[in-house]
């Protein structure tokens, strides 16, 4: 009798465990139930695409997509970075000119405002974080234009923006060998409050901290990019998780229901300096916020190419479709389910 009680509690011990228990290597082998176009979007006269960092599904059901202009960079380009789009993919506007010179990554608040991060460095330009009203206003900016740098109002390559509920502001700031490797956190008015995480492979440190996202908890998934793995923190900053099971993580987004599309766009090539995961296919994997679970592969079209060839943005409707942007064949992707 005493044996059965000890198995029945470590059986229950087991189930309970945290989805990190539950973890193995990102596989390659997952369902792949969407159907995939690159040709979605108009785009504006004489206007190609060029590297695509962002897609920003708005709360009217129109879509902010962001591109770098020229190949990959808007330093001196007459291009609009910006392009807003209604869900047929018809051009409704496009805005930026001249006031980004790298966009990364980004996100729509409740009003419709877009927020983009420039992770790029020139005089007068870059470092910054920036807030548009939808007609293309700069409503806010964060950071010093131009200037890199540590302190709590400047940034150094900022890369991701998240709105909380109640307004307040999270951003993750250093792209590849940047100083700071951290997550700020601002007021919705733009008042520093803290900062959390420096650079190393540790628990709760940071290398390249490359996207963030946040589930209907309020918990901050921020892709941990060099380190391959996601690291789950409450708004304290403190450490809840950190998950592997979804590859090497370029992109994160995180939909109501707590569906999370995770793009890896450097695994399986040859480690560069920056870790990258050898023998996983690059593309978009699908699971759950909640548990951690992997379901599904938007296996990437050239998912086992030496160079990093996979989409590193990510966005998905309120339809359900789920768009790539891709920096390095500079396109934008579209997967419709079956």
């Amino acid at each position: 009798m005493q044996s059965t009680r000890v198995l029945v509690a470590a059986i229950a011990a087991l189930v309970s465990l945290p989805a990190m228990a539950q973890q193995g290597s990102p596989r390659n082998d997952l369902p792949q139930p969407y159907t995939t176009t690159r040709t979605w979007g108009e785009l504006p006269p004489g206007v190609k695409w060029a590297a695509v960092t962002a897609i920003e599904p708005a709360p009217d059901g129109s879509i902010y997509v962001v591109h770098r202009c020229f190949e990959n960079s808007c330093l001196n380009r007459p291009e609009a970075p910006i392009l807003k789009y209604n869900a047929d993919g018809k051009l409704l506007a496009s805005f930026g000119q001249g006031q980004l010179i790298f966009p990364h990554g980004g996100t729509v608040d409740r009003d419709g405002n877009l927020w983009m991060t420039d992770a790029g460095s020139a005089p007068g330009k870059g470092h910054q974080a920036i807030k548009f009203s939808p007609d293309g206003k700069i409503l806010m900016t964060l950071g010093k234009a131009g200037v890199s740098g540590s302190g709590p109002d400047l940034f150094d390559q900022p890369t991701d923006v998240v709105v909380a509920p109640n307004g307040d502001l999270f951003i993750t700031d250093s792209h590849r060998n940047g100083k700071n490797n951290r997550v700020m956190h601002f007021t919705k008015d733009g008042k520093f409050i803290k900062q959390w995480g420096r650079k190393g492979q540790g628990r709760g440190e940071l290398s390249e901290p490359h996207t963030m996202a946040m589930d209907s908890r309020g918990r901050l998934f921020v892709g941990d990019r060099e380190n391959n793995r996601i690291v789950i923190y409450n708004q304290n900053g403190d450490v809840l998780d950190e998950w592997r099971q979804f590859g090497r993580p370029s992109g994160i987004v995180i939909t109501a229901d707590d569906t999370m599309y995770v793009a890896d766009s450097e695994s399986w090539g040859t480690d560069t300096g920056a870790r990258e995961l050898p023998g996983i296919k690059k593309g978009i994997r699908i699971g759950s916020a909640k548990d951690g679970r992997v379901t599904g592969f938007i296996e990437d079209q050239e998912s086992t190419a030496a160079d990093h060839a996979g989409a590193e943005g990510i966005g998905v409707d309120a339809q359900g479709n789920v768009y790539g942007g891709v920096v390095r064949r500079r396109m934008l992707e579209r997967h419709t389910r079956k």
